[in-house]
């Protein structure tokens, strides 16, 4: 229970001085991420906790007078689960940046939440090896967000998520108890998989203060090929047709019509006007170049009007330039809020047929791209949020998008968590007992529900 008539004084008065933050024009810094649609409030203070210690003492206090915690990293995330609610606290672990040991020869890293992803992949690549999770966000979201949605990124499609490579957490409870879970072997069943629990659960149930990862011998430099077809049918057909043929790509993303000309709009790169959907696939095996030539057939077989292939990394880093400013490119189109769903990879098509069909009946552009690879869209809805009409428009589409993806057997987040934004959701897509086992877990582990409550678990009753 929230005990709204806590003071900040308390704070004050029981932790370290200079890791409580009150000064107001900080404070609305931390007051939401980057969701749309999504509730927050001015926290009523920022704690910046530098060690485990400190984390321990932060939580011990706010159970003890009944303060919520909202853990932050990088405040980059989409779904408003670090959103504070009225009478929270924000606890950002941004001064928790350590590399606490790099084993090169067991290829496992100990980091603390704070680092930064594309840092934490810089440093290990220099050692020859390789931590795959790349989330759009890369550059700036930190390795202790990517772990509290198991985060996932281009090359899920080979590598897998976040939470394929977590072995090992250390962990602060909501009563500022410290626990450590999993091994650091490559073997061990002893006991539940805390750490699985852990991994996904958007802070709700712990506060990570420590991460073990599992690393892999760095790959071959990728082999890129675009892929251009005048009809979406084709596209799918051959996404289909890479799988069916035993192909593993490193990378397949696919981006439809609106966001194909949205994207030659911002950079003129001169894709075909009648381009109705785009490929784009790496892989960086040692069989790169057999695949490809098999890619580029399939391709063609099922209607492709254009095909570029590259092994050279300049070249290739240009054919990904369409891909990565796919949001860029229909963030220029206006207000936007971008939604994430996972359907199977057969009905990756379908799902964008009912996207573009959802878009006619509200009158709304909506640009979908995204992991064709692992079925994982992201359709990126554009409306006006100073007028009414379009706001209501724009969650008309969200919930209609979000329902198409569980009609064709998906889920509806595949990557950026449930947060606030699609708790309501999440009962539609669980049955009662499992919903009845989530808040059992939720209630054995933070029984005051001072951690991120509002997010992840609310509601019984599904969104219409």
């Amino acid at each position: 229970m929230i005990a709204d008539a806590a003071p900040v004084e308390v704070l004050i008065d029981e932790l370290p001085a200079d890791i409580v933050i009150t000064d107001p024009d900080i404070l609305a810094a931390y007051a939401s991420d980057q969701s749309q649609f999504t509730e927050t409030a001015l926290p009523r203070a920022v704690v910046t906790p530098r060690t485990t210690d400190e984390v321990a003492a932060c939580l011990r206090t706010a159970h003890r007078h009944g303060i919520a915690v909202i853990t932050r990293g990088a405040g980059s995330g989409l779904s408003g689960a670090a959103n504070p609610p009225a009478g929270a606290i924000v606890l950002s672990t941004h001064k928790m940046t350590a590399i606490r040991e790099f084993d090169i020869a067991n290829r496992l890293i100990v980091v603390e939440p704070g680092i930064v992803t594309a840092e934490l992949r810089a440093h290990v690549q220099q050692a020859g090896l390789h931590y795959p999770p790349d989330p759009g966000s890369v550059e700036f979201c930190t390795i202790g967000g990517n772990v509290a949605t198991n985060a996932g990124g281009m090359c899920c499609v080979k590598y897998g998520v976040t939470g394929d490579f977590v072995i090992a957490v250390e962990c602060v409870l909501a009563d500022g108890r410290i626990m450590r879970t999993g091994r650091r072997t490559i073997k061990g069943v002893a006991g539940y998989d805390l750490t699985s629990i852990l991994v996904g659960s958007e802070g709700t149930l712990a506060v990570i203060t420590e991460i073990t990862l599992r690393l892999l011998p760095a790959p071959a430099p990728a082999h890129t090929l675009v892929a251009t077809f005048p009809t979406l049918s084709g596209a799918g057909a051959a996404v289909s047709a890479i799988a069916s043929a035993g192909i593993t790509p490193s990378m397949l993303e696919i981006l439809d019509r609106t966001t194909v000309n949205a994207v030659n709009n911002l950079t003129r790169m001169g894709i075909a006007e009648n381009t109705e959907a785009l490929l784009l696939i790496q892989h960086d095996g040692a069989d790169a170049d057999t695949a490809l030539e098999q890619i580029d057939r399939l391709c063609a077989t099922h209607g492709a009007d254009d095909i570029v292939a590259s092994s050279d990394q300049t070249e290739a880093d240009m054919l990904l330039e369409a891909r990565r400013q796919a949001l860029p490119a229909l963030e220029r189109l206006g207000d936007w809020l971008l939604d994430d769903v996972c359907v199977p990879c057969s009905r990756v098509t379908d799902l964008i047929a009912a996207i573009d069909a959802v878009a006619h009946r509200t009158g709304l552009t909506i640009g979908v791209f995204g992991h064709a690879g692992d079925g994982n869209l992201h359709p990126t809805i554009i409306y006006d949020r100073n007028n009414p009409h379009s706001c209501a428009a724009a969650l008309e589409a969200f919930n209609a998008i979000t329902r198409t993806a569980l009609e064709l057997g998906g889920t509806i987040t595949g990557e950026h968590g449930v947060g606030r934004l699609k708790a309501d959701w999440l009962n539609y897509e669980l049955d009662p007992v499992a919903q009845s086992i989530h808040r059992t877990i939720k209630d054995a582990l933070d029984p005051l529900s001072t951690l991120n409550p509002g997010a992840v678990l609310i509601p019984t009753t599904p969104p219409l």
